[in-house]
């Protein structure tokens, strides 16, 4: 995969937010067919660093390039951490998948049967076709969150962004979440890119990871970045990583200065 043209490549980013510095020297790819993990504490810069690859958010220095031109062709899909429904629209789940094809259109349409047959075909692929005469406003959210992929996966993308969708989820929900994004990876042919803060959920399906901390990251092959050299070096002080029962841990450590009852245990899971 590593050998292949990048889908996007981001180059030395800096983004700064009402004063305050978000994000420096950001550098990293992504490869077609990867699933990428962007680890990070709330508040690291994750949500900035997504938008900021979408177009949403502009960067105070370097560049985001699309080599492939998946951005000019809509080629990228996003399924944001927060979406407002109103439960009373009455909008039925496969129109609501339509509009992520079509939406960007003005006026009235008449959708194809091609049209319906890829809603139905990516409702399928995220093992939420008996959902498409459902009103999107019913939804549970675990419903409504495969719906939301199919929405972005509905114009054939060559990458899918993902903001915390692991967030408030109980273990079992969260292990089908992600054992449902690696058979959509493999069934859409799509890279991932899914922030998250535990990086123990996606150990087992990542290829890459980013891993954002103090407005700064460390990207690659996961056992190359989570490691105490690297990740000391990223936070800027003494990080232990810590193995055990096929977890991992990342753990600070006492600095000469300080005594250990006084400096914080875990930082991220």
């Amino acid at each position: 995969m590593s050998g292949s043209l990048a889908i996007v490549d981001v180059r030395g980013v800096d983004v700064e937010l009402g004063g305050r510095r978000i994000l420096t020297d950001v550098n990293f790819s992504v490869h077609p067919g990867e699933f990428t993990g962007l680890i990070g504490s709330n508040g690291a810069g994750k949500t900035t660093l997504l938008r900021m690859m979408l177009g949403l958010v502009q960067p105070s220095r370097g560049q985001v390039l699309w080599p492939s031109g998946a951005h000019e062709q809509r080629r990228v899909g996003y399924v944001p951490q927060k979406v407002a429904l109103d439960v009373d629209v009455p909008l039925r789940v496969r129109d609501f998948v339509a509009l992520g094809d079509d939406g960007h259109r003005y006026g009235l349409r008449r959708r194809s049967q091609e049209t319906w047959r890829r809603v139905h075909e990516v409702l399928d692929s995220v093992e939420a076709g008996d959902l498409s005469e459902r009103r999107i406003g019913a939804l549970s959210g675990g419903e409504l969150q495969r719906v939301l992929m199919a929405h972005a996966l509905v114009s054939w993308p060559e990458l899918l962004l993902l903001d915390e969708p692991l967030a408030n989820l109980d273990p079992g929900a969260t292990e089908d979440i992600v054992a449902l994004l690696a058979r959509v990876r493999e069934r859409e042919r799509v890279a991932i890119l899914l922030s998250a803060h535990d990086i123990n959920a996606l150990l087992g399906v990542m290829d890459r990871v980013i891993y954002i901390a103090n407005a700064h990251v460390a990207s690659g092959p996961t056992e190359e970045v989570v490691r105490h050299d690297v990740l000391s070096e990223l936070y800027g002080h003494h990080v232990d990583v810590v193995r055990v029962h096929g977890r991992v841990l990342v753990v600070t450590g006492p600095t000469p200065e300080e005594p250990v009852a006084d400096h914080p245990d875990l930082v991220v899971e």
